[in-house]
């Protein structure tokens, strides 16, 4: 009864969308101005969103014990009584029985009445707000903040105005039957009675709000969103490095792991740069093979795994240990008292005799 109370009045005094029914009695005391409050989307392709209570309050996530000073402004708002003849048939009819919260089995309306009387309006003064806030940062440890910034879902917001009722209120639904001459009453017959129910709640009591989002930055700055298009949430780590970076990287630790094997080879950057964008970006086949220099009788490539001997780092480059790469060689080269040298295709069999020829 009282979410549809609520929805009601949000739908009849509107903000320009901005204001929010309480959905709940019981927790209405918690949308309170600077209040924390957790906006849900219930689904990442849905721009429908559900707000949920919190125990916090903006100070609560700050760092510091410092109180926020900003001052809350009040002034009634309007004399709010209402009286309607809702047909229970479509899907608002559904969802106003999922409001009401008693069964109208039997029911095909209601007569809804809530007498709120004068309803006042408390809202925060923003400016003030935002200048005290400069100074101010987040603390990520936080559990709320912890919590809201594993989810993908959440967004973090701080009631800015909240609307109350001035004294004891009364909800009464009434269900029953249609006539065709009244606008609404009930039948008295033995198959079918017409039901009401009836709630009273006390003063003060908060019955919708409205809020701002916190667009929380890396380095706990943090700024609250004034304006409807802008959007909450936190800011997301940036992807890494340039592609360069990630390439002299990846460099370094490959040819690192053997010193001894990078020891023989030229110590120009630019060398490196060129035998590792060959190794990895050539494709390693028969026809990327450039022998020509090579004279009659010259070394041959061939398969050391046809020779039975298994697979090793190349003598050049100190890579070829994974599955995915079959490391070559030649029979007719020695090293390291082996009389074979493993070698990948490409570039390091042209290479290695080049530099032994």
């Amino acid at each position: 009864m009282f979410a549809a109370a609520t929805k009601n009045f949000v739908k009849q005094v509107g903000d320009g969308g901005r204001l929010v029914p309480v959905p709940s009695l019981s927790e209405a005391d918690r949308y309170q101005p600077l209040s924390l409050v957790i906006k849900k989307r219930t689904c990442l392709l849905s721009k429908k969103s559900k707000f949920a209570s919190t125990p916090f309050t903006l100070k609560d996530i700050l760092h510091g014990e410092k109180e926020i000073s900003a001052g809350v402004s009040s002034y009634q708002l309007l004399n709010y009584e209402d009286k309607s003849d809702v047909s229970l048939n479509g899907r608002r009819g559904n969802q106003i029985m999922n409001d009401v919260g008693f069964d109208v089995a039997g029911s095909d309306s209601i007569a809804f009445k809530a007498s709120f009387g004068i309803v006042t309006k408390h809202e925060v003064e923003v400016p003030t707000l935002l200048k005290e806030l400069t100074t101010r940062k987040i603390n990520f440890d936080h559990c709320l903040v912890h919590q809201s910034r594993k989810s993908r879902m959440e967004i973090l917001c701080v009631v800015m105005e909240s609307i109350r009722t001035t004294r004891q209120c009364s909800l009464t639904v009434h269900t029953g039957m249609r006539g065709e001459t009244m606008r609404f009453h009930f039948i008295e017959d033995q198959n079918c009675k017409g039901r009401d129910k009836a709630i009273v709640f006390p003063a003060h009591t908060t019955i919708a709000f409205s809020v701002f989002e916190l667009y929380i930055h890396l380095d706990g700055n943090f700024e609250l969103c004034v304006t409807p298009v802008s959007k909450g949430g936190f800011e997301k780590e940036k992807s890494g490095s340039s592609s360069l970076t990630k390439l002299r990287r990846l460099k370094s630790n490959l040819f690192h792991r053997n010193k001894r094997v990078v020891a023989t080879i030229a110590n120009s950057d630019a060398y490196l740069e060129d035998l590792f964008t060959d190794y990895y970006e050539k494709a390693a086949s028969m026809t990327d093979l450039s022998t020509s220099y090579l004279g009659e009788g010259s070394h041959i490539r061939i398969n050391l795994l046809n020779n039975n001997i298994p697979k090793g780092p190349c003598v050049l480059c100190g890579m070829g240990s994974s599955k995915r790469e079959t490391v070559y060689g030649c029979l007719e080269c020695s090293f390291n008292g082996q009389k074979y040298v493993r070698l990948h295709a490409v570039p390091c069999f042209d290479l290695w005799h080049k530099r032994v020829k």
